[in-house]
């Protein structure tokens, strides 16, 4: 498995912008696999769109060691090169005494080579300070060389040139700051509906143009990797799941589809924005995403939230995460309206504006949950709350990341469950378990 991993100095220094623009010029001679260090849905989209391999989240929150290790391996079959886009700063984690949840750690746990992101702007010689710093601060990390983002013309590369000189760390590319390499900054990531993704993309691939190619894929390196095995539980459940796959609902961990998938459960996507009616289906798993900003024509499909409603009276197994769990309150405020939805839940939905998370969460299944059990673990994002009734009952018990309703998440009502937390299938043995025992 060979691979290599772009850090970066922190936040905002164009982490995503270079790793998705290597990706998609590597993509035009190999087979290339994303990565995405922590939770994080829309970085891997672009990572999608770049190499036509689904990208994947590496997350030793989440995931355990041998976990994370597994699905880089398994997620890799088949691929040339591993690219893994890393978190925040290079040595930025969970912890400040060691390097738990970083994207350091990750870079260990796979035996990658490092290349750091160092945005340059109005930096010479104090950009080769950073650079030996981080070199020089954790020496089991193999800094494989830099690349300074933000230069701003000829003279300020002559000048990054001398400052470097004297570092043996090879600079292997210098990217100018040009309107052509400047790309819209979307908090949705890319458009499910695919219509600005070229312009997009292009942007970023112009970026790669400033590295060199040949003397990066000279330092991607590593470990020999047996043929692994699958990490799911595997049966032949015969069940389908229906999955809405549009702008609206398109925040998925791609290991929790696979391991439906696993479990013998067919997918069938279909997209509520688009008028499709709702599925006959087993399991309706509903995923985060932006329902918000679509309200005028999710409200136009009655057949959507009217046959929710009829699923949840016939006991049908039904999963909303985020975005997906205010489609099944009664009520959605946004931009001054109210919005009716499936209404499964006796609960109002209301788009306050203000940021809760990004944070890990975990959650214990108590006796009243029937889709899930024992400890699950995965995070929550998200710009609502959500008013219950006093007598609204919880199936998880949050024992971190401290819950939407105290320390309760995952509203229930008969086989559905709604929770503002995005599980990860790979946190616990067996995630369909108890679904495919309720539907069967």
């Amino acid at each position: 498995m060979r691979g290599v991993v772009i850090a970066g100095t922190g936040s905002g220094v164009g982490k995503t912008s270079v790793a998705t623009g290597l990706m998609r010029k590597l993509s035009k001679r190999m087979k290339v696999q994303g990565f995405k260090v922590g939770p994080d849905f829309i970085d891997p989209m672009y990572h999608t769109s770049a190499t036509g391999r689904c990208s994947r989240n590496l997350d030793s929150f989440m995931m355990s060691k041998d976990v994370v290790k597994n699905i880089a391996a398994y997620g890799s079959e088949g691929a040339d090169i591993s690219v893994v886009e890393g978190v925040r700063g290079l040595y930025e984690g969970s912890s400040g005494k060691d390097d738990s949840g970083s994207t350091a750690e990750i870079a260990k746990l796979l035996g990658f080579p490092v290349v750091l992101v160092v945005d340059a702007g109005s930096l010479t010689r104090s950009a080769a300070a950073i650079i030996n710093g981080f070199r020089a601060y954790d020496k089991d990390i193999d800094l494989a060389g830099v690349i300074l983002n933000n230069v701003s013309g000829t003279q300020h590369e002559n000048k990054l040139k001398d400052a470097m000189s004297g570092s043996d760390i090879r600079v292997l590319g210098m990217i100018r700051r040009d309107a052509e390499y400047m790309t819209p900054k979307r908090h949705l990531g890319l458009s499910t509906e695919g219509s600005s993704d070229k312009m997009i993309l292009d942007g970023m691939e112009s970026m790669a143009d400033g590295i060199d190619m040949d003397q990066l894929m000279e330092r991607c390196y590593g470990p020999d990797t047996e043929v692994v095995d699958c990490p799911y539980v595997k049966r032949d459940s015969g069940l389908t799941a229906a999955v809405p796959l549009d702008d609206a609902f398109c925040f998925y961990y791609r290991e929790n589809i696979e391991c439906m998938m696993a479990s013998g459960i067919r997918i069938e996507h279909f997209s509520p924005l688009n008028g499709d009616r709702l599925p006959d289906a087993d399991i309706y798993y509903l995923g985060g995403g932006y329902p918000e900003l679509h309200l005028e024509r999710l409200s136009e499909n009655t057949d959507f939230f009217q046959g929710l409603r009829t699923a949840c009276d016939d006991n049908k197994a039904i999963i909303g995460e985020c975005g997906g769990m205010l489609s099944l309150c009664s009520t959605i405020r946004s931009g001054g309206k109210v919005y009716g939805a499936a209404g499964i839940f006796d609960a109002e939905a209301d788009m306050i504006g203000r940021r809760h998370g990004p944070s890990y969460v975990t959650g214990r299944a108590n006796d009243r949950c029937r889709l899930f059990s024992g400890t699950v673990k995965g995070h929550s994002y998200h710009y609502s709350t959500v008013y219950t009734k006093p007598d609204c009952k919880f199936g998880f018990d949050i024992l971190r990341g401290g819950g939407p309703f105290g320390n309760r998440d995952g509203m229930i009502r008969r086989n559905a469950f709604g929770t503002y937390m995005y599980q990860h299938a790979l946190s616990v043995n067996d995630w369909m378990g108890a679904v495919v025992n309720i539907c069967e």
